[in-house]
């Protein structure tokens, strides 16, 4: 929604998009996951794929990196490129788009633990026998971690998620950011649940309220990204997502 809200009152074409997902917060543990260990792991350590001059370009997964300084204060992480699904659409859907990323914080002990993990065939995810019985490593590995509902009361910080966009208005360059800022402890006094699930959960039901009240309903299969993004910003705003857009930020992806 952020690209096409961008796309649809700001640009007359789309020429690169970097989507950042920068989690701020702090739970304490040495190693803990926001949501479902086994796919979040599985998710990290998945092969890159970008967009790029016409198709997808595969890479290592973690192998880029960058720093990013978030607005307001958030503070300054190391953001890494990622494969995330969404790509496949928002490509298709806007065919102007030259270069489109997806980009992730993660912090140095997650990363160290994540590679041992894996060194050891912790994160593997085909059976193995142990004791006379078949056993998935990352889903035993599942078992021991944090459940990931329960680090709501103990995380602090907050999340910087946005979109970068650069591309053409009235035949000149512009580039402009949407963002969203989300306090973990203001989402848990809310609905106890720490931002990651926040910021997951509210945009699904905004989104489900769209077709509910008729503002998104057409015959046949569509993507979120081919409705109108008006109403459903607006609802945002509304139901604690406030949105804030820059033009012309001072800074720029790689």
């Amino acid at each position: 929604m952020f690209t096409a809200y961008i796309k649809k009152h700001y640009f007359d074409e789309i020429h690169t998009l970097d989507i950042i997902d920068v989690n701020g917060g702090n739970h304490g543990y040495p190693f803990a996951t926001n949501f479902n260990p086994e796919i979040n792991i599985r998710e990290v350590t998945a092969e890159c794929q970008h967009w790029e001059a016409g198709g997808f370009v595969s890479s290592p997964p973690m192998s880029l990196k960058q720093s990013f300084t978030c607005t307001e204060g958030v503070g300054t992480y190391n953001l890494y490129r990622m494969y995330h699904e969404e790509l496949e659409s928002l490509v298709k859907h806007f065919p102007t788009l030259k270069k489109a990323q997806f980009w992730m914080s993660f912090g140095d002990s997650y990363l160290k633990h994540l590679e041992v993990l894996g060194n050891v065939g912790m994160t593997r995810i085909d059976p193995v026998e142990f004791q006379g019985q078949q056993i998935v490593p990352i889903q035993f590995l599942k078992a021991l971690l944090p459940d990931p509902s329960t680090l709501g009361p103990r995380t602090v910080g907050r999340t910087w998620i946005g979109c970068h966009v650069t591309g053409l208005k009235d035949g000149k360059p512009r580039k402009v950011v949407v963002y969203n800022i989300c306090d973990h402890q203001a989402c848990y006094q809310e609905v106890l649940s720490q931002a990651i699930s926040y910021t997951t959960g509210v945009p699904a039901m905004i989104g489900a309220k769209m077709m509910l009240e008729g503002k998104w309903k057409a015959a046949g299969v569509w993507n979120m990204e081919q409705m109108d993004p008006d109403p459903f910003m607006a609802d945002m705003k509304v139901h604690g997502l406030p949105w804030t857009v820059i033009e012309d930020p001072d800074f720029q992806l790689v």
